[in-house]
């Protein structure tokens, strides 16, 4: 399990130092284990194992002839499979919580909190197009699409905070990372949540958001049409 390791290589950090890289064990592990939460609802979808597959092998034939939208047809089932997933991370949160009884600290700011909820939901949403944009390579080279989106979720894992939060990176690194859509599916929404953010950049950093929201659809939907001009299932 990998926040076990995770909580377990801080704490073996934390046992020598009473503050490291700017954070202090209370503070280090209530991002540890709000990572546990923000991911499984963010960075859980079904329909990146299965999109592929049906492009490549013509079951998407199925779906092109009903009058719901395929995407959108895989996005309701992936909220619903969200939704099935928290449930579970609630009850692994507190199991862990029981057992190990870390200092949760989460910001006093009702408006802060509110932020934060808000970008989690964006930010899954981000997730759910970009993995799209991934698996849309499958009207192309359908027989890569494994592999390409093994290489997406690594660096989605890493460049998102899911490992380590984020600001432990060089100040320069940082600042480009905002400008990718990676931080705001981990780190930025736990920050808020935390309160090291304050309100007025977390308003930023919600438009920022919005911003990449556009521009991941508007993506999505130009490839997508490209794709089904592309699109061949003769005899299945």
């Amino acid at each position: 399990m990998r926040i076990l390791m995770t909580y377990f290589l801080w704490n073996s950090i934390f046992s020598q130092n009473k503050i490291a890289f700017g954070y202090t064990k209370e503070q280090m592990m209530t991002y540890v284990f709000l990572v546990l939460l923000v991911t499984s609802f963010v960075m859980s979808a079904p329909s990146n194992d299965n999109v592929g597959g049906e492009i490549s092998d013509g079951t998407l034939n199925n779906f092109l002839i009903k009058p719901v939208g395929y995407l959108r047809y895989w996005l309701t089932r992936d909220w619903a499979s969200k939704l099935l997933n928290m449930l579970f991370a609630v009850f692994e949160f507190f199991l862990l919580w029981f057992l190990f009884r870390p200092q949760i600290y989460l910001s006093q700011s009702p408006v802060q909190l509110s932020l934060g909820v808000v970008l989690v939901i964006i930010s899954s949403l981000i997730f759910f197009l970009i993995t799209k944009l991934a698996v849309s390579t499958a009207f192309w080279v359908p027989e890569n699409t494994w592999g390409l989106m093994f290489t997406v979720l690594v660096f989605m894992e890493i460049l998102a905070g899911s490992i380590f939060p984020l600001d432990l990176l060089p100040k320069t690194i940082m600042t480009l990372l905002q400008f990718t859509p990676f931080p705001y599916m981990v780190y930025y929404p736990i920050a808020i949540l935390v309160g090291r953010i304050d309100t007025t950049i977390a308003v930023r950093i919600i438009f920022q958001s919005l911003a990449l929201l556009a521009v991941s659809h508007w993506l999505v939907m130009k490839v997508w049409r490209k794709g089904l001009k592309n699109y061949n299932a003769v005899g299945i």
